[in-house]
């Protein structure tokens, strides 16, 4: 005989190879127990990162002494009992094979009560239960796992650095927290304080905790819901990124989930403000019905598939978008950064070290009788006069935005009322330009510095990405075509797309060894980048195997500003930096370019005499 069944410590060993991959994993099984419980208050203590000894408190709601050595079976659960709970999940953990698989590869005790009397004791050796008896009479449970991986030693080999192991546990502490701000969690290592949460049920103050005060301070607040959504949470400003996707956080129902997709959806929200290959700090929280979601396609339900994910993934672009366009993003400059340097804003100034550059700007304000001097209706008084009334006017716009939606039918409808470029951007008037390259202009708030180049790219893409918005799918034919040369793959991928690029204009010709002409391209194609374009255009069959003329068209716009704007070093009268101030103030987004670099950075008039020692 060739097939026999496991024995049950043996098959709990290789479940835990699927859910116990490493100490995080322990910590993640048993604080989703806890919160189950009902636990306002969890106490995670470690030792040499968990390896040697984890230990969950709580004051959940306890088990009866029947459950507690029933919970250690394999596919014991309280939360599933029958096919149709599947599809109503409203609990973390529901697949009943968590306990058993850490107890088979540990040494563990419990300690639990309900409070009414005394509770139960158990300690187990590799799954095996080796004591029972009485425990104190307090409300809660309390979890040692101990000598995690004692018995599987070739996993031990695969451990990375106690540094590592303790920040994969740490970063789940705060996903976990992020998810439940309304409980209290407290975590220390070795006996010294590692975190802890205050339990209120304020994110924002659970983000102040995990980022700091200076990235709390730059968090803005998105909410909108339909039918079947409702979504909730903090994005970062712009100005705030950081070089990995690791700081979306994702909360499906309570529970952190990972979502490539839905990730995307929130950077496409930020469109163009995001510099290249930089990722936002965000916390979107998503409720749902359960029905509309599985989220049992992962051991470790990290993962989930939404039934109706493209207008989920919509509606959170959408009130990303729209809560950058009722807001101002111009990053001030603050002279003593509230983070630690290395977290500080990349665009804030060590003024102890440019000195120098400080002194070129004062030095440049004394040139002001050099420019021609405003017209009649810009003289000194009219003009202040506009300044304060439009500043009250924008004070009171963005006072009274509020995020009124309302539900019609199965559609988001936001208040689609957008705050005016001219509003977020107050009026600046130009005194002069640093090395050719920096606008220098001045208002009752204080002191701008402009990217001349980043302005007018942010003009010229709007402009261009408009006039190609407008485009219909006629093609131009040409007089003499165009000849490119592709590489083997790139030719594979051509004739197998060739009706979908001739549905959109393209008529590739074979002209042999891997070379095409070209004769004709779509009206829209922007003159002196076809190549760009049609190159373009295979990069994202090859990668996509689609082709997206929508964002053909965004990249076509982007290239065209960029090549087709001022560059550094190139000098400007006073009524051209004057037009180019007020150009970027008509555009939608002006505070980075195409590519997400910052336009305008604010001294503010209280942190210039601070500076100069004028106020202390």
């Amino acid at each position: 005989m060739k097939i026999f069944q496991m024995p049950d410590a043996l098959a709990n060993k290789i479940a835990a190879g699927e859910v116990v991959e490493r100490p995080s994993s322990v910590v993640k099984e048993l604080v989703e127990n806890s919160i189950d419980a009902g636990s306002s208050w969890i106490k995670v203590e470690l030792n040499e990162a968990g390896l040697e000894e984890i230990k969950i408190i709580d004051n959940g709601e306890g088990m009866a002494e029947d459950d507690v050595e029933r919970a250690f079976l394999r596919h014991a659960t309280s939360k599933i009992r029958n096919e149709s709970d599947l599809f109503h999940v409203n609990t973390l953990g529901f697949r009943g094979e968590a306990l058993a698989s850490i107890a088979s590869v540990s040494r563990l005790t419990i300690k639990t009560s309900q409070g009414d009397s005394a509770g139960t004791f158990l300690s187990l050796e590799g799954g095996v239960v080796k004591e029972r008896g009485k425990s104190d009479a307090r409300q809660g449970t309390e979890i040692t796992v101990s000598d995690l991986f004692y018995n599987t030693p070739a996993r031990l080999k695969y451990m990375k650095t106690l540094h590592t192991e303790l920040g994969h546990i740490t970063d789940l502490l705060n996903r976990l927290a992020l998810s439940h701000p309304e409980v209290r969690f407290e975590a220390t290592h070795n006996g010294k304080p590692l975190f802890r949460t205050p339990g209120t049920g304020d994110m924002l103050q659970v983000i102040s905790q995990i980022y700091g005060m200076g990235v709390a301070r730059k968090m803005l607040p998105i909410e909108g819901e339909t039918l079947d959504f409702k979504i909730s949470g903090y994005i970062a400003k712009p100005e705030i990124t950081r070089a990995s996707r690791n700081y979306i956080s994702i909360i499906l129902n309570g529970r952190y989930i990972k979502s490539i997709p839905l990730s995307q959806a929130i950077i496409r929200g930020y469109h163009t403000l995001l510099p290249i290959g930089r990722s936002p700090i965000a916390v979107i929280k998503i409720d749902m019905d359960p029905i509309l979601v599985d989220v049992n396609v992962h051991p470790t339900k990290l993962e989930a598939r939404f039934s109706k994910d493209k207008e989920l993934f919509g509606l959170v672009e959408k009130l990303i978008q729209n809560t950058f366009r009722q807001t101002r993003l111009i990053p001030e400059i603050v002279q003593k950064p509230v983070e630690k340097p290395k977290q500080s804003f990349q665009h804030a100034f060590d003024f102890n070290k440019n000195n120098n550059m400080l002194k070129e700007m004062v030095d440049t304000t004394k040139q002001l009788d050099k420019f021609p001097s405003y017209k009649t209706e810009n003289s000194p008084e009219h003009v202040m006069e506009n300044i304060l009334v439009e500043e009250i006017e924008s004070n009171e716009l963005e006072e009274n935005v509020s995020d009124k939606r309302e539900i019609n039918d199965d559609i988001l409808v936001v208040n689609e009322e957008i705050i005016p470029s001219r509003e977020r951007v107050p009026t600046m008037y130009p005194i002069g330009q640093l090395h050719g390259t920096y606008i220098l202009a001045q208002n009752e708030n204080g002191f701008y510095m402009i990217d001349q180049h980043a302005a007018q790219e942010r003009i010229k893409y709007e402009f261009f990405k408009k006039k190609l918005g407008r485009t219909s799918n006629e093609v131009q034919e040409l007089l003499i075509p165009l000849t490119f040369e592709f590489s083997k793959q790139e030719s594979i991928f051509i004739e197998h797309y060739k009706n979908e690029l001739e549905k959109v204009g393209l008529f590739f010709e074979d002209f042999g060894n891997q070379t095409y002409i070209i004769r004709s391209y779509p009206n829209w194609f922007p003159k002196g980048f076809e190549e760009e374009v049609i190159r373009e255009m295979i990069e994202q069959i090859m990668q996509d195997e689609k082709i997206n003329v929508e964002s053909i068209r965004e990249e076509a716009a982007i290239l065209m500003s960029c090549k087709r704007s001022i560059k550094a070093n190139h000098y400007l009268n006073h009524d051209d930096m004057f037009r180019l101030l007020e150009d970027l103030r008509k555009t939608t987004d002006p505070f980075t370019c195409p590519h997400g670099r910052p336009i305008i950075i604010h001294f503010t008039t209280y942190e210039l005499e601070k500076m100069f020692k004028r106020v202390m």
